[in-house]
């Protein structure tokens, strides 16, 4: 029996589901800390016995658990851990070379850009822009397109982009993505612009890249309990508080607790990951953003027009590349 496609949907029907979509796939994925939605999203994966995991992350020994685990129950799965620190273009681009120069791997499959951070404190990275803009989107950014090669070199290749429906809070701040040197920053305007720069990127790569047969998708993968909001967990009524704020700003129906919200375990979770990575139904909807297994409806606000416009994303696409300090032409 084929699964429902809504918030309730599990990430372990949907494998049952597409396992032929799955079986023999090489998939990296970044962001696979205990915890964490990218750790839940393997675990639930690897039962379909894809061919490869690349599992990228700043920290090997904390995700040797996970790579431990997959050798023990998943012995049939090459399992290959890379260390991709978001915080640097300089790591970035090492662990870009590390993934081309692999022999082993001459193609990747699915490329799921899940890392991130959430409505932490303002800072600066060595490259000299805001943390979260930078790990969120710029590094993805750059690493994405670094890869790209091999992405294409996939019979079927494509592409997931977490985002979050926190991109309400938030557009591309054009003249001010650095918040003035945290002079103008509020964490959820700034979570907020990153992941609507996921959506606007997914939209890009589809676009550039969709008549060489690239899907792409942004998703939303709903609320979930994760090691993401760690930094906040003394907090959360003051980082609650603050987004509020910013509802209230926009005038979106999550002012004043128009709507409810619902928390998913971590099976729900990575059940939108699961569905934007394998479903095969939505390769006509290229480029759209995901929520709950569906096409984000914007009449209902599931996805906000800042986050689905070509115009943003193809001027977003060119400032990304003036910040990186390359192009990338397709």
């Amino acid at each position: 029996m084929a699964p429902t496609f809504n918030a309730e949907t599990r990430a372990s029907d949907l494998v049952r589901h597409y396992g032929p979509n799955i079986s023999g796939k090489t998939i990296l994925i970044t962001g696979v800390s205990p915890g964490s939605l990218g750790e839940s999203f393997v675990k639930q994966v690897a039962v379909a016995q894809p061919a490869v995991f690349i599992l990228a992350g700043r920290s090997i020994p904390k995700m040797q658990g996970l790579v431990d685990e997959l050798n023990s129950t998943h012995p049939g799965i090459k399992v290959k851990p890379l260390t991709l620190n978001l915080l640097s273009f300089s790591d970035v681009r090492k662990a870009a070379e590390t993934v081309n120069a692999w022999p082993d791997v001459p193609h990747i499959d699915v490329l799921v850009n899940n890392a991130g951070i959430m409505a932490v404190p303002y800072k600066l990275t060595e490259d000299g822009f805001e943390s979260q803009f930078q790990t969120n989107h710029l590094s993805h950014f750059l690493f994405t397109n670094l890869i790209m090669g091999k992405v294409l070199a996939s019979p079927a290749p494509r592409v997931v982009l977490v985002s979050s429906g926190a991109h309400r809070a938030g557009h591309i701040r054009w003249s001010d993505y650095n918040f003035n040197e945290g002079k103008t920053y509020q964490r959820w305007l700034s979570y907020g612009q990153s992941k609507t720069a996921n959506a606007l990127m997914g939209l890009s790569l589809a676009e550039r890249l969709g008549s060489r047969g690239l899907v792409a998708f942004p998703m939303c993968p709903g609320t979930s309990f994760t090691n993401l909001s760690a930094h906040g967990k003394d907090d959360l009524a003051a980082l609650a508080a603050d987004l509020t704020e910013m509802d209230n700003f926009y005038g979106n129906k999550w002012l004043w607790g128009m709507k409810e919200l619902k928390f998913k375990d971590l099976d729900q979770g990575v059940a939108t990951h699961v569905f934007a990575a394998f479903d095969t139904g939505i390769v006509q909807h290229n480029g759209a953003f995901l929520s709950d297994c569906h096409v984000a409806d914007p009449d209902k606000e599931e996805v906000y027009p800042w986050a689905t416009s070509k115009v943003d994303a193809e001027r977003l696409w060119k400032l990304s590349e003036k910040l990186v300090g390359q192009e990338f032409d397709y």
